[in-house]
């Protein structure tokens, strides 16, 4: 691993996504865009949009960007500029991590954009710090971009990379406690929902959204413990991407 060409990695991603404007509204505008109309619809209903919004806001950065990274690197390994950059002093290592940040940094204005038109905007209720939240939603979408580089590797076409949405994504979705509280699935259910990264985004953000303690700036100690989780999942699955990243599609 070496910081000079994970700089330079992330420097010509960063740079890439400049020059595509619609993928780079697809990452910025969509979520804010997203929380809009989640608002919109709960106008006029009592505490609809305090109540689902803090967990939407961990599971929009997490599919977008999901779904950007592993179209993207999958794009680089086909075109066969991955190959290239490999036969060069370029590790595996470098890559993922030059991607990671370059995401990252998409991420971190991406949260704050999503984040400060919630609070500020549209008065989304929250006990905890805003900038928690935000910290919260950063870390969410590093997930996506994690689990993004991970399944790339095991996919031959953009469309199969595409596929693995409703395979990575919807069941995490369905048992991260959005629809029912975790603690009141079938049993079976809820040890897989415990295994399943996007349950403690979820859990992260409802806790800095209602409950608050004295220790620790004002924030739920949970919080910590489940960012802790979500930052181990990310690590993990950069790791497993490093270790499966094929130098060109089959």
């Amino acid at each position: 691993m070496t910081p000079r060409i994970m700089g330079a990695v992330a420097a010509r991603v960063l740079t890439q996504l400049r020059h595509d404007h619609r993928t780079l509204a697809m990452l910025l505008l969509l979520p804010m865009l997203l929380m809009t109309l989640l608002w919109w619809m709960y106008d006029d209903a009592a505490l609809g949009f305090d109540l689902l919004g803090p967990a939407l806001l961990a599971l929009f950065p997490f599919i977008i960007m999901f779904l950007v990274t592993s179209v993207t690197t999958l794009r680089e390994r086909s075109s066969g500029t991955l190959e290239r950059l490999l036969a060069m002093p370029t590790g595996k290592v470098d890559f993922l991590g030059g991607y990671a940040i370059a995401f990252g940094v998409v991420a971190m204005v991406q949260s704050l954009l999503a984040v400060g038109l919630c609070v500020l905007v549209l008065d989304l209720a929250i006990v905890g710090p805003p900038w928690v939240l935000t910290v919260v939603a950063v870390a969410d979408a590093l997930l996506g971009t994690a689990l993004g580089l991970f399944v790339s590797a095991f996919a031959r076409t953009e469309f199969q990379a595409v596929q693995f949405m409703p395979a990575v994504v919807i069941p995490q979705i369905l048992l991260c406690g959005l629809f029912l509280p975790r603690s009141q699935l079938p049993p079976v259910l809820e040890v897989v929902s415990g295994a399943l990264p996007l349950s403690y985004a979820v859990d992260a953000m409802n806790s800095v959204a209602r409950s608050a303690t004295s220790d620790l700036g004002g924030v739920d100690p949970a919080v910590w413990a489940d960012l802790g989780i979500i930052l181990a999942f990310v690590v993990g699955a950069l790791v497993l991407g490093a270790a499966t990243l094929r130098r060109r599609t089959a």
